[in-house]
C-alpha cells in the first residue's frame, strides 16, 4: 500500500510516517517511480507505535521492542542493558499509573453518566 493509504488507514499523517521510518520503526520498499510502499502488517504497527509513543516510550526504546511485539511469545532480547531495563521497569511502573488515574477517571464519569440520565427520565 502507499504511504496516503496507511496513513487514512491508521489516522497518522505521511509526515509522521516518513518520520517513524527515518526513527527504524516502519521499513518501506520503493516502487518504480519511488513512491513508498508499505505491507498491509504495518497497519497494526504504526497503531502500537502510537500507542507506545502515547504512553510516553521514547522512540529509541520502541525501536528495540518493537520485534517483540511481532512475536509476543517468543521473546529474545540478547541486547537488553540494565539501564534498557530500568527504564522499561520505570515506563512500565508510570503505564500503571496512567492506568489506573484513568480508570478512576472513568468511573467517575461513569457514575455522573448514569445519575443525570436517572434525574433526567422522559415523562
Amino acid at each position: 500500500m502507499l504511504i496516503g493509504e496507511l496513513a487514512a488507514l491508521t489516522g497518522t499523517s505521511r509526515r509522521l510516517l516518513r518520520y517513524y521510518e527515518e526513527q527504524g520503526l516502519l521499513a518501506s520498499t520503493r516502487a518504480a517511480n519511488g513512491y513508498r510502499e508499505y505491507d498491509e502488517r504495518f497497519v497494526d504497527r504504526v497503531r502500537q507505535i502510537r500507542g507506545l509513543l502515547d504512553a510516553g516510550l521514547p522512540t529509541r526504546i520502541i525501536r528495540q521492542i518493537l520485534p517483540c511485539l511481532d512475536k509476543p511469545r517468543i521473546i529474545h532480547f540478547p541486547d537488553a542493558t540494565p539501564e534498557m531495563l530500568a527504564t522499561l521497569e520505570h515506563e512500565l511502573s508510570r503505564m500503571t499509573e496512567r492506568i489506573e488515574f484513568l480508570t478512576r477517571n472513568r468511573n467517575a464519569i461513569a457514575e455522573y453518566l448514569a445519575a443525570v440520565r436517572s434525574c433526567a427520565k422522559p415523562s
